[in-house]
């Protein structure tokens, strides 16, 4: 099972679980909306601070900082930005601009 942080006010997040629906992988994702209660967001902050693969969203170009969602951790702790990547460890093809939903 893979952590999919993220929040349904993000388009990015939104075009995640739609790729996940429309791919029926559903179930190999355990989605935790950062944004529905404090002990998520709680639990992304953690996760976002002690990181490493969160330092170029936590520190951003010229000076912007990034949320650093969507996000996805693999059971043995292993963390990606990057939907191609998480979808790879389930031996998926990466996304196809046909399945982003919304520009």
């Amino acid at each position: 099972m893979i952590l999919f942080y993220g929040s349904k006010i993000c388009i990015d997040c939104r075009n995640t679980l739609a790729v996940l629906q429309a791919r029926n992988l559903e179930d190999q994702f355990r989605f935790v909306d950062m944004t529905a209660d404090t002990a998520n967001m709680k639990a992304f902050l953690t996760l976002r601070d002690r990181e490493p693969a969160f330092a170029s969203v936590r520190q951003g170009e010229k000076g912007q900082s990034f949320i650093g969602i969507p996000a996805f951790v693999r059971e043995d702790g292993k963390v990606t930005l990057d939907l191609d990547e998480a979808l790879d460890w389930l031996g998926q093809p990466p996304v196809r601009d046909e399945e982003i939903q919304e520009k």
